[in-house]
């Protein structure tokens, strides 16, 4: 059965208990959360501690932060590594099941000049196994999950492809840092979207959805039955959270992702 979720800035309403009403009525199971820096997310808590009394569904949790715990800098590292720890508690207070992170957005690409990075390649992995060792600890402690995203060759010069965050979490060894996988990203990644999905089953946790245009699931050219099997085929349980863009009328948009992502996993 296919579960789905819509980030809460998709959502129409001022409130939380506002957007769980129409996302239920639009099919949704769950809101994911949007988790902004500088505290933003703990100083949140009574809101989102009142909208769990109220029976809003909130399981997951993205981070939307302006570094992450793989920055160049030492000191802005730092603080992103303390900023995830403290959003990784706050999704433990709710109930929730994990927070999903990229190693950074935005920070540099080999694909755009100066093409070469400030670290090595070496470097860069001692970076992202030590950040991920001291997130995934916090997370085993507060017994949530680390989902550690893959972005594309635009975005992100470090982890891309599926595979590369499997090697990483293979290292580390922790079950509480697993793979959150964005069909948007891997559109562009994975030569075989459905045989990466295979490839890394064991290490899969979350799952975000938008098409390969980074609009809603429909409005792009991905093949969802085939994306969405690779899912049913390693019995993926999680849920189908909608990151995107939205085209044509911002409501029926939203609107229309459950009902299609139920049709094209059919």
């Amino acid at each position: 059965m296919i579960k789905t979720a819509c980030q809460e800035q998709l959502l129409p309403g001022n409130s939380l208990q506002e957007k769980w009403s129409f996302a239920q009525d639009a099919g949704y199971d769950a809101i994911e959360l949007r988790s902004k820096g500088d505290f933003h997310f703990r100083d949140r808590l009574p809101e989102l501690k009142q909208a769990l009394t109220d029976g809003v569904v909130m399981p997951t949790v993205c981070v939307d932060m302006l570094h992450f715990f793989a920055a160049f800098d030492d000191a802005l590292r730092r603080d992103a590594l303390e900023q995830m720890k403290s959003q990784l508690s706050v999704a433990a207070e709710i109930g929730a099941l994990g927070v999903q992170t990229p190693a950074s957005y935005g920070m540099f690409s080999r694909r755009l000049p100066p093409f070469e990075p400030p670290r090595t390649e070496e470097q860069d992995r001692d970076v992202l196994l030590a950040g991920l060792t001291e997130l995934g600890e916090h997370a085993r402690q507060e017994g949530v999950t680390l989902y550690l995203e893959p972005l594309n060759r635009y975005e992100d010069h470090m982890v891309n492809r599926l595979q590369q965050a499997a090697d990483l979490i293979r290292t580390v060894g922790l079950d509480s840092v697993r793979i959150g996988i964005d069909s948007y990203h891997m559109n562009i990644e994975e030569a075989d979207p459905s045989a990466a999905i295979l490839a890394a089953a064991p290490y899969i946790g979350h799952a975000q959805v938008s098409d390969s245009n980074r609009f809603q699931p429909g409005a792009g050219h991905l093949d969802w039955p085939a994306w969405l099997g690779a899912l049913h085929t390693i019995g993926f349980e999680g849920y189908l959270a909608a990151e995107c863009r939205l085209t044509g009328h911002p409501v029926e948009a939203v609107r229309s992702i459950p009902a299609f992502l139920r049709r094209s996993g059919a």
